[in-house]
């Protein structure tokens, strides 16, 4: 895979390249396409090719041109700050930074306000347009977390409580409890039970009484409506307190005691029907399923009978094919482009052992019950999938053009994703996935209207290619670099027919800003970043602009990925700002982390919330503007750390990813807690070890020595892994290693600060060293 900010020179394909028109294409893409993409679009392979091939050259040279603009533009704001510093300006002064945003509009940085705009897309999708509710990302080359990500639609509160930190670990867990060796607590059990009851209790209370105290609950036709009746220990009956939350149920659940010749008392020690069913409720937008079964061990230990609480989590899932995915040749972007195929029509499958079984994991079907008329209806049993491609920057040797070019990588990108749904736009997939007729891409890594306008042109040019309705294709903005930020608005304006969403990025926008102002001054901490004027000012902005050009009904307002896997009582504790903050969505680890995050949906009711945040005034540019400086000197022991730090987290990422070709994974950090560590999370570690590398916080040899002491650390935390390979032996010959600091040395002059290029080269190096070995 060749990257590059303004294309690459001329290449030679090699001769076992097939020949499609004048393109030249690697065998493994020209068989995915034959063999996954087409088939069943009735388009052939040879219109598919011909469809790039137009595509490469009607819009390469506005692609090209936008990179060209953005190599342009930095050197004129690293040539201000040069300038500014050498004439005593101060880097954090009121000064520097008047004088900074009016070079910024001088140069064409910021773009005229052009006034209100109004988002207009159409058929979206409710899980998109009008239910908040969390949403998973996952890397798209590995078939089995694609289907988890689609089938975390619905999840197990009860094991996502019992299996984590939530519900914290007593002494009785340990010591004596009915089942702690090994098997199911009772303790902690109970304590899940009690939990799950008081969540109930908080959005779907009972008319009278607690959930605690139902022994049976069943659907009661009140005239035409069903209605949910409960028994309680004390043995009254009640309703919930808003009835309407209840929408249907299934299997046998009935009143405790049944009579022919009329209506008798209740009675609660009466065997009545099997308590074994479905109950389903409703509360803003996402459904919980109280699953009744008294024959379950869970199910026996609890009052009402209830074994589990499903709840309707991740109603979106992106999947990805760029930070969190290892994807540098045809051979790796083929297994991807076939996953993408398969979810899309509902026909991936992963095998895998369980217990010494031989299983196939799959897409989820419906989920059917009865409403409170007693009509038949369902529920999509998995999560809506949009698909993010590649940036506007990535270029690929897996098609060649006549002059020798790799082809944009993102043209490829969007025509096979576009291919891969054309069967569920015409509901001859075996499951569907947009039930209003959408395709959902989301469009990392765009710099400014410019790029934005030039996704909506390559958008509709797909359309028209595969013949299908204007605006078809929705576009998701990920606002996560610092042009696109500043003029957001601008970006919403030139994509209003078809934006589904934007989303704060905050990872990779702390990137982009650490290497916007790169020659300011020294930026603060990593930890520190957060509490910078700037995020506050980007993360506000941004639900504002998306709350003003009436985004609600119409798409998401996203915000950024939990980093901490394991620490689910963190993210329980700390998540609900998110939707407090207007965000309709954000992202999850896992599916277990969806299933708790629903809960957070629950308890803020966000279109009010948008409401009342619209009422406030907007930020001021100049603070998204501010740079991220230190103000005060740092001590010397306070850069060790850092450096250290930044270090650890660097080597344990990369060394993953060049050697074992995992873009997304929990990586240990120095203290040996796991973090969620993709490029994003690497571009601000190299980023800022570049930054006080240039103004003399750290020296190269400082690096270069902590990075062997890290290298050394790194191995130790991978020690387990018998598939990894140590670095600490030979540093000077270790691809993984010297890639790692090839990141920091080189990371002034990365364009825009971006990791993919470094990486690419150090993966296929290490890719073809493996090859020569076997």
């Amino acid at each position: 895979m060749t990257t590059s900010t303004a294309g690459s020179a001329p290449i030679v394909a090699p001769k076992w390249y097939v020949s499609a028109g004048s393109l030249k294409v690697h065998p493994a893409l020209a068989k995915v396409v034959d063999e996954k993409v087409v088939p069943g679009t009735g388009f052939s392979s040879d219109y598919f090719w011909r469809c790039l091939e137009q595509l490469v050259g009607e819009l390469r040279p506005e692609l090209e041109e936008c990179l060209l603009r953005r190599d342009g533009l930095q050197k004129q704001i690293d040539s201000f700050y040069e300038r500014s510093l050498a004439a005593g300006t101060e880097a954090n002064s009121e000064a520097m930074t008047a004088a900074s945003n009016k070079l910024l509009q001088e140069i064409g940085y910021l773009e005229q306000d052009q006034g209100p705009v109004s988002v207009t897309t159409q058929f979206v999708d409710p899980e998109i347009a009008s239910i908040p509710a969390p949403q998973l990302v996952v890397p798209s080359d590995n078939a089995r977390y694609v289907l988890n990500a689609v089938n975390s639609r619905w999840g197990s509160l009860y094991d996502a409580l019992y299996g984590f930190d939530v519900i914290p670990t007593l002494a009785v867990d340990t010591k004596g409890s009915e089942g702690s060796s090994g098997g199911y607590n009772s303790t902690r059990g109970a304590a899940v039970i009690d939990f799950a009851c008081n969540l109930l209790d908080e959005i779907t209370p009972l008319d009278v009484g607690k959930w605690s105290e139902v022994t049976r609950l069943w659907p009661k036709f009140v005239g035409s409506t069903q209605h949910l009746e409960l028994l309680l220990s004390s043995g009254q009956t009640t309703s919930l307190k808003t009835p309407a939350l209840f929408v249907g149920a299934i299997g046998n659940l009935g009143p405790p005691r049944g009579s022919i010749n009329g209506p008798q008392p209740i009675d609660a020690s009466a065997p009545g029907q099997p308590d074994k069913g479905r109950v389903f409720l409703k509360h803003n937008g996402l459904h919980l399923i109280l699953e009744i079964d008294r024959d379950d061990p869970i199910g026996k230990s609890a009052l009402s009978g209830i074994k589990d609480i499903t709840v309707e989590s991740a109603l979106s899932a992106i999947l990805d094919m760029e930070d969190s995915v290892s994807a540098v040749d045809a051979e790796d972007k083929a297994k991807v482009y076939a996953n993408i195929c398969g979810v899309l029509r509902g026909s991936l499958e992963a095998p895998y052992v369980k217990d010494g079984k031989a299983l196939v994991r799959r897409a989820r079907p419906d989920i059917w019950f009865r409403d409170q008329k007693g009509d038949a209806k369902s529920l999509p049993g998995r999560a809506l999938c949009l698909i993010r491609n590649v940036g506007h920057h990535m270029f690929s040797d897996m098609a060649v053009t006549a002059d020798g070019k790799p082809v944009p990588e993102g043209f490829v990108d969007c025509l096979v994703t576009v291919a891969a749904a054309l069967q569920d736009l015409r509901g001859t997939a075996d499951l569907v996935n947009s039930r209003h007729g959408s395709i959902y891409i989301v469009k990392p890594k765009m710099h400014g209207p410019r790029e934005v306008a030039l996704t909506n042109t390559l958008f509709g040019r797909a359309e028209e290619f595969f013949g299908l309705r204007r605006n078809t294709i929705k576009m998701g903005i990920m606002d996560e670099e610092r042009r696109t930020s500043a003029n957001l608005r601008e970006c919403l304006r030139v994509a209003a027919a078809r934006v589904f969403f934007i989303n704060t990025g905050f990872l990779d926008r702390t990137g982009d800003e650490i290497h916007t102002c790169m020659r300011a001054g020294p930026v603060v901490r990593k930890g520190a970043m957060r509490g910078q004027l700037w995020i506050k000012a980007y993360e506000d902005q941004n639900v504002d602009i998306g709350l003003f050009a009436g985004m609600q009904g119409k798409g998401q307002i996203g915000k950024g990925m939990w980093p901490k896997p394991d620490s689910m009582k963190g993210m329980l504790d700390a998540k609900i700002a998110e939707p407090m903050a207007g965000a309709s969505t954000a992202w999850v680890p896992s599916p277990p982390a969806a299933a708790l995050h629903s809960i957070h949906y629950h308890r803020v009711d966000v279109p009010t919330r948008q409401m009342q945040l619209a009422m406030r005034p907007p930020r001021k540019m100049e603070h998204l503007l501010t740079p991220p400086l230190v103000k005060e000197k740092l001590d010397a022991e306070t850069i060790k750390h850092e450096l250290r730090e930044n270090a650890q987290s660097t080597l344990g990422y990369v060394v993953r990813w060049v050697d074992l070709g995992i873009g997304c994974s929990k990586v240990p950090d120095l203290q040996n807690v796991g973090l969620m560590e993709d490029r994003a999370t690497l571009r601000i570690s190299s980023q800022l070890l570049s930054n006080w590398l240039l103004h003399g916080l750290v020296t190269e040899q400082e690096i270069r020595e902590a990075f062997k002491e890290m290298a050394k650390f790194v191995d130790q935390q991978n020690a387990s892994d018998k598939a990894y390979r140590p670095m600490s032996g030979n540093v000077d010959d270790n691809i993984a290693f010297q890639a790692a600091l090839q990141l920091v040395l080189d990371g002034q002059k990365s364009p825009n600060g971006y990791t993919e290029f470094i990486l690419h080269d150090a993966r296929r190096r290490a890719k073809a060293a493996v090859s020569s070995r076997l």
